[in-house]
Order: C-alpha cells, then structure tokens, then sequence
C-alpha cells in the first residue's frame, strides 16, 4: 500500500524508460488502476528501438518494424507523451517539454509536476570536428539510420551498375566505418554480407569491386569480447577482404574524400560514423549533478547523489559497480547493465513508494556477443570464447530473449526462419523518404533532392 498519492515521470522511452515503466506498472498495477497513482513517460518516439537488431535491420533480415515496441501497447496503463524535455528544474518539481501541438500551435513548452523522477534520456552519437562529417556521414543508432543506410548501400550498387565514369564507379562501391565497436563492426559485418548477396544480381559488379574499410582509433576492436576473439575478428573480417584500419582516425570526409590519419584519402560516397555515445544534452539542461563525463551521479540503489526522489539508470547514469572490486568503477553504459538497472529501479521506485528499504545493484558482466555476417559471430559468454557458426547462434538466442514481448519474439522467429528457406530481398526503398516528391513533381513543384543520392554527390 503506498503511503500518499504519486506522480511518477519517466523522462525516455529507451531501455530503461520502458523497462521501468513496464515494472512499474506490473508492481503498482492496482494503485495505477485506482488512481492513486500516475506514470507519465515522455519521449520523442512512441516507440522502444531494439539497437542490437538494427544490424540485422539495415541487411534486411528483420522487417523494420519488428526492432521497434510500441510504448502505448506495451504501457497501456500509463500516459504516454510523444515530446521532448527540453529541462528539469527538481527543486520544483517540474520539467518543461515540447509536443507536436505546442509547434503547430506556436506557443512555449509545457510545465509539468511531479513526484519522482526517472531520468533516462540516454545517450546521443559522440562526434568529433571532422570536416565534412555532419554533412556526409549517417550514424547508427536508429531503425531510421538502419533502414536509410541499407537503401543508401543498395543505391550505391545501382550507380555503379549504370555510370560509366570510373570515378562515380569507385566512389560508389567504395564503404567506410568509423568505430570498431559493437555498432560498427556489426553494422559493417551485416552491410558487407549482404551488398556481397546483391552482387549477384547485377551483370558489371562483383563483390571484389567493392571496397569496405574499417576505421578504428585503438590498436583492437569489440574490446567487450577480449582481445583473442578481437584479434579473430580481425582475422575474419581481412578474409572477407575488409580493409582494417587499427590506430587510425578519420581526418576529415570533406568533398565526399575520406582522408584518415595514415594518409589514405578514400573517394567515397557512404561514411558510417559509430565512434562511441555521449551522455544525452538534457543531463545539462538540470539541476542534477553530475560527472566530469557527463553522467548522473547515483548511488548503486539508482537514485541520484543529493536529489531525493530523483532516480536514474542506463546510460545517462553514473551507477557504482561494486561488483569490481574496488572504489571509483562504475557500470558500463550497455544494454545488459541498463536492461537490469531498469527492473531494479522499477522495483525501488514501488520500495519506496510504500516505505520499504531498498535494493542494492550488483550484476556481474557475464559477457558479449557479436554477429559478423550470416552465421559468423564472436561471443565471450562466462568466461568462455566462442566463434563462428555457434557464436552466431548464440547472438540470436540471446538477443531473441531479451526482445520484449512475446509478440515481437513470435515475429522476429518467424522471420529468421522464413529466411532460412527464401532469398534475400534485395529492394531499395529510398523514396519511402521522400514520399511526395512524385505528387510534387506532377503538380508542378519542385521535388527535394537527397544529396546522398546524387551521383555527382554534390550537396
């Protein structure tokens, strides 16, 4: 029984914000019915992505609207907002948002009060000064970005089909990944394996015609599954005539020329950008603390340093590991930790609500797993290494579990085995982003033009 009435906000519909809203709601479920208590989630997006099947997405072995959970289903017992916090001031309790309305409407953010907080924005790609880059580089942590970049790939397979100038050609097929991270590596890994398929259904382009380069600033990638199965990976990608680049940085992809730090300049007209994630620019917009690096500082209970009914989890929040060791560690920003932060914090947010002590946040990284392509993986699962076939299998199994919903489980099986049994499809659907340009062009108008897709790659 909770001791007063509530008003719950829940800042995100990420990970963590539908992961501790879904707890919520099952631990309060007759409180919420009654009205006793309310959970308010406020996101951009009325739905959760599924990062990890993004890669499998973008090369079309997952429909794309089966990575995304709809919050109004799933959360059907709370209010969910389509907008964005644009900040938090928690010695009022209030937080001031953006809707669609309010810009159709014109007027100012909306005030909103509440009781807790749940602060889990999440994290935004990590750039840096590269000339060049926001103009020409696509990022990879959207089924958006996923599904324009698998077009954007199929397209450059059709450019170089049809030009004859050598230049266009060598651009064209020529595909580079910054970050040898889990988004990098998987992304480059699904692309290649499946614009290697394509080939095969055009007359003039083979798959050694393509050029697909790896850029990574360390001396290792996917450091997650240790250094044997990053050296493997290493291995596995040369062997498919991936071109790796360890300890080197991109300079700048100005004029569509890749140009890196050994010297290389790479003509190109796709640049892959998954070098890392920062804390998400709201944090800054608050009255919260926070770290030198830009996170929520909280205490392994998940509530954050010195603002009482605040709480925060995943990779905004700066949560100690104490399963380290020792003082100072704190929990890697990745979905296992953030998955577990958010159940915890669900249950706390009830603990406290009804005067109970609360929990404490101890888990153990069990391990990584990682596709490369059509069954070929890398997976360093309690302390055992696995690669190729199984560590693919694996990678399947696991992200199969985790998907929420019994409804998306049902689904993505469906289409795995389906695609066991058929082709790939290999459609570009490019116009789907811009769907009036035909109407526009038929009424007279001009219709926008989509510099990724011009052949002169001229902006």
């Amino acid at each position: 029984m909770v001791k007063e009435r509530a008003r719950i906000l829940v800042v995100g519909g990420g990970y963590v914000g539908m992961y501790t809203a879904l707890r919520l709601q099952g631990r309060l479920k007759r409180e919420l019915r009654r009205g006793d208590i309310e959970i308010t989630v406020v996101t951009p997006d009325p739905y959760m992505t599924y990062q990890p099947f993004l890669p499998e997405a973008a090369a079309g072995s997952i429909s794309p609207r089966h990575v995304v959970v709809p919050l109004r289903r799933v959360l059907d017992l709370c209010h969910v907002v389509v907008g964005e916090v644009q900040s938090i001031d928690h010695a009022k309790h209030t937080a001031s948002f953006t809707t669609l309305a309010t810009a159709e409407e014109g007027t100012g953010p909306t005030q909103l009060t509440y009781d807790e907080l749940v602060l889990a924005p999440g994290s935004v790609s990590r750039t840096l000064p590269v000339p060049g880059l926001a103009e020409h580089a696509i990022g990879f942590k959207s089924v958006e970005e996923a599904i324009g970049l698998r077009n954007h790939v199929i397209e450059q397979l059709d450019i170089a089909s049809s030009t004859r100038d050598p230049a266009i050609r060598d651009a064209a097929l020529t595909f580079v990944f910054v970050g040898g991270g889990f988004a990098g590596v998987e992304a480059l890994g699904e692309l290649e394996d499946m614009a290697r398929y394509t080939t095969r259904y055009y007359h003039n382009v083979e798959p050694g015609d393509m050029k697909w380069i790896l850029v990574e600033a360390t001396d290792r990638v996917l450091p997650e599954v240790g250094p044997e199965m990053g050296r493997y990976t290493v291995s596995e990608l040369r062997r498919r005539n991936i071109d790796v680049r360890l300890g080197t940085r991109l300079e700048s992809c100005a004029d569509r020329v890749a140009v890196l730090s050994d010297g290389s300049r790479f003509p190109t007209r796709t640049v892959v950008w998954t070098a890392g994630v920062r804390p998400h620019p709201l944090l800054a917009a608050t009255d919260l603390p926070r770290t030198e690096r830009g996170r929520l500082k909280c205490t392994p209970q998940l509530t954050i340093e010195g603002a009482p009914h605040a709480w925060a989890a995943g990779d905004a929040a700066a949560v100690p590991d104490i399963t380290a060791g020792g003082p100072g560690k704190e929990t890697a920003p990745n979905a296992q930790h953030a998955l577990r932060q958010a159940r915890l914090l669900g249950d706390n947010i009830a603990h406290s609500l009804r005067g109970e002590p609360l929990e404490t946040y101890a888990h153990r990284y069990v391990g990584s797993v990682a596709s490369l392509g059509f069954h070929q993986g890398v997976a360093h699962v309690y302390g055992r290494r696995f690669k190729g076939y199984p560590a693919w299998f694996m990678h399947r199994v696991y992200h199969l579990s985790r998907v929420p919903t019994f409804n998306r489980k049902a689904r993505v099986l469906a289409e795995w085995t389906l695609a066991g049994l058929f082709k790939r499809e290999i459609v570009s659907l490019g116009s789907l982003e811009h769907p009036r340009a035909e109407f526009e062009l038929a009424a007279g108008g001009k219709p926008p033009t989509d510099p990724t897709s011009d052949p002169k790659g001229s902006s």
